[in-house]
């Protein structure tokens, strides 16, 4: 094959070209293949075809000054996973995991946002909803490029990290999140966030069906919701959607292989 083929495309879904010749083969990332241990069965998962999702550890959920606080929410309990994903995400990124955050960020005229959506965030009517300014530093809140919407300092996103906006609580729903994930390659998802009954438990189901194998990580994840509603989203993710793990198992495999 000549060496002058250009690829195009993200690995491995890419194709090598020059003016005669189209190589389709595709072929495939070299495998990295670990044991983790899962509250229900010991998985053989492939790191090669595997992914992360951080999903909304941003301010408006997990900072003091942030749209959920300023409602009266404790957010100590959204903020409790920021240390755990301190150490694994440079762990994954070490073996070439890519780590997609999805944050909930909105166009600022919220034309692709729905009446019954907006309602959630400002059920009265006259509260602190989607885009209005928030009390404590006039941030929009939930809005695109906003301090509001920004992922919490204590997380660092590098220029390799993707980067997908939400505007409901799914992350897949009018995203390109499928066709990203698609392209890489990417097939066993980690899920890691905040709320993890709400926008986690969501974009987790939806990866389920969307027919990807979905990984829970226990000590990545939290919600400000009470208890029993933590337990039925641990209860059905076992039960219907895939496996519960904690990020130590990873860190151990990743340092065996």
């Amino acid at each position: 094959m000549s060496e002058a083929l250009k690829i195009l495309g993200v690995p491995p879904n890419a194709w090598s070209v020059d003016a005669a010749i189209a190589d389709i083969t595709r072929p495939p990332l070299p495998s990295q293949i670990i044991t983790l241990p899962t509250e229900t069965k010991t998985l053989r998962l492939d790191l090669a075809k595997t992914a992360i999702l951080v999903i909304d550890m941003q301010n408006d959920f997990c900072h003091p000054d942030g749209w959920l606080a300023s409602i009266g929410v404790d957010i100590s309990p959204a903020r409790s996973p920021i240390g755990a994903l301190q150490v694994l995400l440079p762990a994954l990124r070490s073996v070439s995991v890519p780590i997609v955050w999805i944050n909930w960020g909105n166009r600022p005229d919220l034309l692709n946002i729905s009446a019954a959506t907006r309602h959630v965030y400002d059920p009265t009517g006259d509260g602190v909803g989607l885009s209005d300014p928030l009390p404590s530093n006039g941030a929009p809140v939930l809005q695109k490029d906003s301090w509001a919407a920004a992922v919490v300092d204590e997380l660092e996103q590098k220029p390799e990290d993707v980067k997908v906006d939400k505007y409901r609580m799914s992350g897949f729903w009018d995203t390109p999140l499928d066709s990203i994930l698609k392209n890489l390659g990417r097939t066993t998802l980690l899920f890691a966030g905040v709320n993890a009954d709400q926008c986690v438990m969501v974009t987790l189901q939806d990866a389920n069906f969307l027919n990807y194998d979905c990984i829970l990580l226990q000590d990545c994840t939290a919600t400000t919701s009470p208890a029993y509603c933590w337990q039925a989203t641990l209860y059905n993710v076992k039960q219907c959607f895939g496996f519960v793990a904690n990020s130590a198992g990873i860190l151990q495999a990743i340092k065996l292989g």
